[in-house]
This record gives structure tokens, C-alpha cells and sequence, in this order.
């Protein structure tokens, strides 16, 4: 039974805690909402950090979930800067901060996201070696981009994923050189496997992208502590003013380790083990975002997405759960990325040999085309490249989990509702 004397925390300020604690409100819940943020900035969201606000077309402000002031008006208690330092699931405690502070909670919400894989290699702590994961970040390599473009700078990325491939083509519309090393034979070999990776591979090359495929960064050389060159593993050395780290990114799961909640193995993407409504192994602890590892029905196995529709999704999910609205957590996964003039969206999830066929309807070669992953005459996955308003159709086709006519699905002629069971 939820009471007006209840107090629910949650901890971490990205877009699934805002979210969370704008639901709670919206669904008429009057206790106490505070919101932990270890940032200085307000909550905010990250897809334009690789994409619209790194290359200078949206402001600042834009990337904001709420106006600063929506906070106070809605009475949530937002405290920023601060650093959650324990979960004491006994006495039902969060402490923070640097002074000791604690607040007793009633229910709780861990939202903290996940954290960028660093570069092992030798140089690592020069000027010149980045990461992307947060606006302070985005905000340096903004400055970053536009010096190396006015200069013929170059960039060396590490990491041929959705990061790296974004901010690739945000350096080349800057200007930079850039060369991509990645130890798979294609971009996104992972997601895409190598039938769709190519199709990026040469997106970028003819945007005058330099790849260097099966290789690894083994050292960044610099001088007087600025970034000299890249050397990868084959011998090479490739020209560089700075590096990006852009290798992944692990659950930010030490907190919910420390306060004994259940971690999902490494094997299957590590993160808090959730239940279908986003609870923990404590009842009263719940898990949303990139750090929840939820077994998804539809796919039948356990999942941790670390996409922007699983945190606007996942968020206001975990919020109704704790307020006894729970239903399953069960969206299709669904990314999407924009790179030079091409746009794209992607349902679903097909890992490599999780599939025996790809059918493409459209013109690939022309990047005007729905891809999809199928098995058995199952649709796993669909990926749309500047075609547009399909996703509708495209996620009702994984859901219903009906054998389709490949024939009919590679046909651009054949209406995608018709082929729905």
C-alpha cells in the first residue's frame, strides 16, 4: 500500500531516473521523490552527445529532460553532485555524499547507468585521449572536433560500434581525419553481423574514413604529454592529435554488489538481475536503465539494453511497479543512429547465430532499404534505412513471431501489415 508518508529514492540522474520520477508524479503518487545524481548537471539525455548537440546543431539546453525549474514545481528533491556511497538494505538507507549524509527509503530505484570501457594500452593518461559518456565529455570533444577540423587534425578512434561510428561522422562533417581501428572484420560485427556491417563500412569510406579492421590499439605515443600517433598490433603506427576511446561500456553495478542484490554473469551482459516488473532480488529494490538485467519474454532470454528507448521506457516501468501498476517489462528493443545522410532504426534483437537468414527489401546499395534478421521464417529484428514510419509494422512482426513468406517480405510492393498474422 502506497501512503502520502512514503519516501521513494532514486539514485542516478540520467533519463531513466527523470523519467521515473516524472511518472511517479504523473501517477499521482504525493510521498516524498528524491533524485541522487552524482553529475553537476541536471538530468539529461544521451543520444545527442554523439549526434546533434557534438556537432553544434542543438543547443545545449536541448538536451535536458526537464527545465531545471520542473524539478522544485513537482516537488522532487534533486541533489546533485552527489555521490551515492552505500546501500544499507537493512535499515533501509542510502548514504551520500561526503559528509555521512542518509535518507531512509521506503522504495528504491538504481539507475546508474553504465560507465565506458577505458584503453588498457601504454598512454592512456594523455591530453589527448577521450571519452564519451557524459555532456562534460561531449562538451570537450566538441572543441576537440572543430580544432582537429581548422587544423587537419586527426582522430584515431578505437572501436568501430554506434559511438564510434557517430563520432566519425561527426569529425569528418568537422573536417578531421579519422582512422577507425576495430579488431572485427566489420563495423557494429556484433549487432549486425557482417551482412549490415558493410553497408557502414562503406557509408564511411566514402566519406573518406579509414578503417583498419582485425587490429588493436597496443599504444598511443605522445610527447611533452600531447598525442603523437596510434599503434596498433599488426606494427602499424597511424598519425594522431587525439584518441576516442569508444570500446563499450559496462554496468555501473558496484553499488547493488555492495549491498548484496543478485548481478547477472558477465556472459550475459552483467547488470542488476530484475524481475519482468524491474524488481531486484530485495523487494523493495528496484533496477531500470542500462544497469537492469531483465529476462524478456519475447526473446526468451535475459537481456541488458543499453539503448535510449530502454531508459525513456524502462524508467517510468520501474516507477509504476513501485507503486503496485507493475506490469511486464517486455518492449521490443529499439536504437537508432543518424550518420552523414543516413538515418536509421532498428527493432529487435538477433545476435550473430541467433539468425539463418537476412532479407533485404529496398536498394541496399543505394542505403534506401529494410533489413531483416530471420529464423526459421521468424523475424528477430528489422532495421530500416531511410525508409521511414515502419517501425509500427516492423515491431509487430517480431512480436507476432509468425512465419512469413520471405519472398513477400523482400518485396517493397507487399505491405508490411499484410504479412502480420
Amino acid at each position: 500500500m502506497v501512503d502520502a508518508d512514503q519516501t521513494f529514492v532514486i539514485v542516478g540522474g540520467g533519463l531513466a531516473g527523470a523519467k521515473a520520477a516524472e511518472t511517479l508524479r504523473t501517477e499521482g503518487f504525493s510521498g516524498r521523490v528524491i533524485l541522487i545524481c552524482d553529475e553537476r548537471d541536471h538530468p539529461y539525455e544521451r543520444p545527442p552527445l554523439s549526434k546533434g548537440y557534438l556537432l553544434g546543431k542543438e543547443a545545449r539546453d536541448s538536451v535536458f529532460v526537464h527545465e531545471p525549474a520542473w524539478y522544485a514545481q513537482h516537488d522532487i528533491e534533486l541533489h546533485l553532485g552527489q555521490t551515492v556511497v552505500e546501500i544499507d538494505r537493512a535499515a533501509r538507507t542510502v548514504h551520500y555524499g561526503d559528509d555521512g549524509t542518509h535518507v531512509r527509503y521506503d522504495k528504491l530505484l538504481i539507475a546508474t547507468g553504465a560507465e565506458p570501457h577505458r584503453l588498457d594500452v601504454p598512454g592512456t593518461g594523455l591530453a589527448g585521449v577521450h571519452h564519451l559518456r557524459r555532456l562534460a565529455h561531449a562538451e570537450r570533444l566538441k572543441g576537440v572536433l572543430a580544432s582537429l577540423g581548422r587544423d587537419n587534425g586527426h582522430l584515431v578512434i578505437a572501436g568501430a560500434g554506434w559511438i564510434g561510428l557517430e563520432v566519425a561522422a561527426a569529425a569528418r562533417e568537422y573536417g578531421a581525419e579519422v582512422t577507425v581501428v576495430e579488431p572485427g572484420p566489420t563495423p557494429l560485427h556484433g549487432v549486425l553481423g557482417p551482412e549490415l556491417g558493410s553497408v557502414f563500412a562503406e557509408l564511411h569510406e566514402a566519406h573518406g574514413v579509414r578503417f583498419r579492421f582485425g587490429v588493436r590499439l597496443t599504444e598511443i605515443i605522445g610527447q611533452d604529454g600531447m598525442v603523437l600517433a596510434a599503434r596498433t598490433d599488426d606494427g602499424e603506427e597511424h598519425p594522431a592529435h587525439d584518441v576516442l576511446a569508444a570500446i563499450g561500456a559496462a554496468p555501473r553495478t558496484a553499488l547493488a554488489q555492495a549491498a548484496g542484490l543478485e548481478i547477472a554473469d558477465r556472459a550475459a551482459g552483467g547488470g542488476i538481475v530484475v524481475d519482468a516488473n524491474l524488481r531486484t532480488s530485495d523487494p523493495d529494490v528496484y533496477a531500470a536503465g542500462d544497469v537492469a538485467s531483465f529476462h524478456h519474454a519475447l526473446f526468451d532470454t535475459r537481456l541488458r539494453v543499453e539503448h535510449w528507448a530502454n531508459a525513456l521506457n524502462g524508467g517510468p516501468a520501474a516507477a509504476r511497479a513501485m507503486l503496485g501498476k507493475g506490469l511486464a517489462h517486455d518492449r521490443v528493443p529499439y536504437f537508432f543512429t543518424d550518420q552523414y545522410d543516413l538515418g536509421m532504426e532498428y527493432s529487435g534483437w538477433a545476435p550473430p547465430g541467433s539468425y539463418d537468414q537476412v532479407v533485404i527489401r529496398g536498394d541496399a546499395a543505394k542505403r534506401e532499404f529494410i533489413a531483416f534478421w530471420v529464423k526459421e521464417g521468424r523475424v528477430l529484428a528489422g532495421m530500416n534505412v531511410n525508409v521511414w514510419d515502419v517501425t509500427e509494422p516492423v515491431q509487430q512482426l517480431i512480436r507476432s513471431k509468425a512465419q512469413v513468406n520471405t519472398e513477400a517480405l523482400a518485396d517493397p510492393h507487399v505491405p508490411l501489415e499484410s504479412l502480420v498474422a
